[in-house]
């Protein structure tokens, strides 16, 4: 149930950005053995000059068809997972035409307690729904 923020500059078609949302959701259901409609993400298309994402010294340079995203998401997962996780989400953009030195990903881990589904409850907490991996191993 990870909450998805992607950020993206104007310019991509309607059909491009549902394509660009649906390939990192199916590398999360893909990885992380979600159910497809635990799906929560947030769309944002910021003027020219709002996103800054330039190479931490990697020696490349992005173009205007930059991607930030943030992935929060529970706590518990294994580096190797979170890798994994990263590589399919830059493969899965990059069949839908955004080049791997455009995407950015940035991953916030939290607990049970930090998310509530609606009605000012943290249904983790109340019982109301179950804890990812608290028996699967997720």
């Amino acid at each position: 149930m990870p909450l998805v923020r992607i950020d993206l500059l104007p310019g991509r078609t309607p059909e491009q950005v549902t394509a660009i949302a649906d390939a990192i959701h199916e590398a999360i259901v893909d990885s992380y053995g979600i159910p497809p409609r635990d799906r929560f993400q947030v769309v944002s298309e910021l003027p020219a000059g709002r996103i800054i994402a330039q190479d931490a010294g990697l020696g490349f340079e992005r173009s205007d068809g930059v991607v930030m995203i943030q992935v929060f998401t529970q706590r518990g997962r294994t580096d190797e997972a979170k890798q994994a996780l990263y590589a399919r989400i830059a493969s899965g953009l990059a069949e839908v035409g955004v080049a791997g030195e455009d995407v950015f990903i940035g991953y916030v881990e939290n607990g049970p307690q930090d998310w509530s589904f609606g009605f000012g409850a943290a249904q983790y907490v109340t019982g109301e729904l179950s804890v990812p991996g608290a028996s699967s191993g997720d």
